[in-house]
């Protein structure tokens, strides 16, 4: 396969502390990332966290999303969990008006949304769930998700702008569908390297059975993701910002 043809931008979940406990070392992350998706409050995050990581990303001319997730904060978002469908909208809106409060307040932009974990998950396999999610986006802000999926499909039957992911330190099923670990597991660098670089150059990726499996990001705008809570997360970042600078560079994208 030919590579993707848009510039590959980072996008790094931050802000998924709680109190005095942080998740991750978010300002060792920011020198590396384009975009910030930000905790909301239901998997983690709280209000002084979300003041601050607004601030801190605003100050780097970051572009920041709302990363909304399940009311699970002791299951960090990852535990599956049945609402409804009026659940999943107001749950998405509740979240969303939190952190655009925020940005609001700063005079920053939102730029997105990216949902959080096992609701990604479920957004990806069940269309209804991904329709009532995407319901509670305000009009005209972008979704990201995993494209050839419910989420995209739920996007383009909602009218909401759909911006595909390639992922630095998840690993896919042989059905191209995310391995969403509860408790995320370290990656040797030059794994990350093979895994990153095989996304982009190729659009596919080696499932966790070894076969290849095609990525359908089309003509979507893409971007990469990598997570804050990864052990040697910040390795993993700047070696995904190496490999997207080169490979951005390579094709001539600005």
């Amino acid at each position: 396969m030919p590579p993707i043809k848009h510039k590959a931008l980072i996008n790094v979940d931050l802000g998924e502390g709680h109190g005095n406990l942080k998740c991750g070392p978010d300002d060792e992350l920011l020198p590396f990332i384009d975009i910030a998706n930000v905790a909301c409050g239901f998997h983690s995050g709280d209000p002084l966290i979300m003041f601050s990581t607004v601030s801190a990303c605003k100050a780097r001319n970051i572009r920041i999303g709302a990363h909304p997730g399940l009311p699970d904060l002791q299951g960090f978002g990852r535990r599956y969990m049945q609402l409804s469908p009026e659940e999943l909208t107001a749950i998405t809106v509740y979240q969303v008006g939190a952190l655009k409060g925020f940005l609001d307040a700063e005079g920053v932009k939102l730029n997105h949304v990216k949902p959080h974990g096992v609701l990604y998950g479920m957004m990806c396999r069940d269309l209804e769930v991904a329709k009532a999610v995407i319901r509670g986006i305000p009009k005209g802000v972008p979704v990201f998700g995993l494209a050839g999926t419910k989420m995209e499909e739920a996007a383009r039957d909602e009218g909401v702008e759909f911006w595909a992911e390639m992922y630095g330190d998840v690993k896919y099923s042989p059905d191209g569908m995310l391995v969403i670990d509860r408790i995320k597991k370290p990656w040797k660098t030059e794994d990350v390297e093979k895994h990153v670089r095989q996304q982009l150059e190729t659009e596919s990726v080696t499932a966790t059975d070894g076969s290849t499996v095609h990525l359908p990001v089309k003509e979507y705008p893409l971007s990469l993701c990598c997570h804050s809570d990864s052990p040697g997360c910040v390795e993993i970042v700047r070696t995904a910002r190496q490999l997207c600078d080169e490979f951005n560079k390579e094709y001539g994208y600005s």
